[in-house]
């Protein structure tokens, strides 16, 4: 069960603070603690927004999907490769597919 303070707790908590940091500090960390609690919000909606767009552009594929689709699509059979090696192959069969 999850700690859940009363009036009486949050009352004590706050004299406390007012002890430790005076009454004329306290409202400026509110403030600051306010703005990167937004800040945060902010670049994680954006990290967020990023990646769905990265993730629709690839047809909800993953890279290592995307790289076999264009394994199949030259010719190769991925299976028992390691992804380094299938990558090396696949570029060099898709240079020389668009040198022709």
């Amino acid at each position: 069960m999850a700690f859940s303070p009363g009036p009486l707790e949050i009352v004590i908590l706050l004299a406390i603070f007012f002890i430790l940091f005076g009454a004329e500090r306290l409202p400026k960390m509110a403030n600051a603690l306010g703005r990167s609690k937004g800040e945060f919000n902010k670049g994680l909606s954006e990290a967020t927004t990023a990646a769905t767009i990265a993730d629709l552009e690839a047809g909800g594929k993953t890279p290592d999907q995307v790289l076999m689709d264009r394994a199949k699509a030259v010719g190769i059979d991925p299976e028992g490769m390691s992804v380094d090696e299938l990558e090396k192959k696949v570029k060099a069969l898709e240079t020389l597919t668009d040198e022709e």
